[in-house]
């Protein structure tokens, strides 16, 4: 690794106690000595579920400290940051910017190669909006359970359309997305389906195929495990398409031993290639230390800074109270700022689009332009 010159870029972190807009004050303030400026140019401010009701209070109150009313962020079911993460109790995790970095308005049908910072509500995602030519990076405001209320928010107010983005002027940036499944067959091609349920792969029941595939021991169990389980659609050439991470994933929803089908979470089509694949700790944490080399070396340069968005079964509810994604970023760059939330639902690029994934972790990182 090269020497990482300074630049007024820092993250600050604050929870414990009741739920109180101190919480944003406290973490932007850590945030502006760490960077050192008395007065930043703009905010990310993610904050945990108990600030869903109304978070105006914390949004503001981190306005006032940082001196600038460009504070963009979400509520999420968890927030982190370089420092630790918080999934139980309120508390606020902000990254804040000066020198020449700024937040800019990202123009209609934007075409840049830079990521576009990206949130929104599970009301907010709408085709249209996701569907920019330039990569988005963000994730899907949650709570632990899915049920709201969520809240998203920009120049320093709650969106009411749900969908927020912002643009980083003075850096540049590398956006990569990282699944961490273990494929149990090769991309076999869809013969039989009717809307969300796949009759038939390569003219055998789908769900005969699927059990066949798990490992003894999971075959063994009373109940399988199918919130481990997904089905993986590929584009492009199949024989190399989930090396190179080439496919979508499409969960689970029930197994019908009647029919020998399995309905999915998206709709597929005849004629697709399908393979089904399991969620796994190592394979994970390997496919993360892989997604991390390739962003760096899309970027091709070290970073300064990061941001990281988990889905919230992802994190220490996947890797059994740590978050290996996280530990593996900040072993990789120790002391980068990074900052992010566990969402309930992923944004990130993939073949050439922007797509929204489940269950997975999408890194962003950038170098400052001076």
């Amino acid at each position: 690794m090269t020497d990482r010159q300074p630049i007024p870029v820092a993250t600050g972190l604050s929870h414990g106690g009741p739920v109180q807009a101190e919480h944003a004050s406290n973490a932007v303030n850590q945030a502006m000595e760490s960077a050192g400026i008395d007065r930043a140019n703009g905010v990310i401010l993610f904050l945990t579920e108990e600030f869903a009701n109304d978070p105006t209070a914390a949004i503001r109150a981190a306005a006032r400290v940082a001196g600038t009313l460009q504070v963009i962020g979400c509520t999420g079911a968890g927030v982190f940051t370089e420092q630790e993460w918080i999934l139980d109790g309120p508390g606020a995790a902000a990254m804040v910017f000066g020198g020449d970095i700024r937040f800019g308005r990202v123009p209609e049908n934007c075409c840049a190669e830079q990521p576009v910072l990206s949130l929104c509500t599970p009301a907010g995602l709408v085709a249209e909006w996701l569907d920019l030519p330039s990569p988005r990076v963000g994730g899907i405001s949650a709570d632990s359970f899915g049920h709201g209320p969520f809240k998203v928010w920009s120049d320093g107010r709650v969106s009411e359309s749900g969908q927020v983005d912002t643009l980083f002027e003075g850096a540049h940036g590398a956006a990569q997305a990282s699944q961490g499944i273990h494929a149990l067959t090769a991309p076999i091609e869809i013969s039989e389906v009717q809307g969300l349920d796949v009759l038939k792969i390569g003219n055998y029941p789908a769900l005969n195929v699927l059990i066949q595939s798990l490992p003894e021991e999971v075959r063994q169990l009373r109940s399988l495990p199918y919130h481990l389980l997904a089905g993986g659609v590929t584009f492009g050439d199949p024989d190399t398409a989930i090396r190179e991470g080439r496919y979508r994933l499409a969960h689970i929803v029930s197994a019908n031993p009647g029919e020998q089908s399995i309905t999915l979470s998206q709709p597929l089509h005849r004629g697709e290639r399908l393979f089904w694949a399991m969620r796994n700790t190592l394979t994970a944490e390997r496919e993360m230390a892989r997604t991390i080399e390739q962003t760096v070396a899309q970027l091709r340069t070290e970073p300064d800074f990061g941001l990281l968005f988990p889905c919230v079964g992802r994190g220490p509810n996947f890797y059994g109270n740590r978050d290996r994604d996280l530990e593996l970023l900040k072993s990789r760059f120790p002391g980068m700022p990074v900052i992010g939330f566990y969402g309930n639902g992923e944004i990130g690029p993939l073949d050439g689009s922007n797509h929204l994934y489940q269950y997975s972790a999408i890194l962003s990182l950038f170098k400052s332009s001076h």
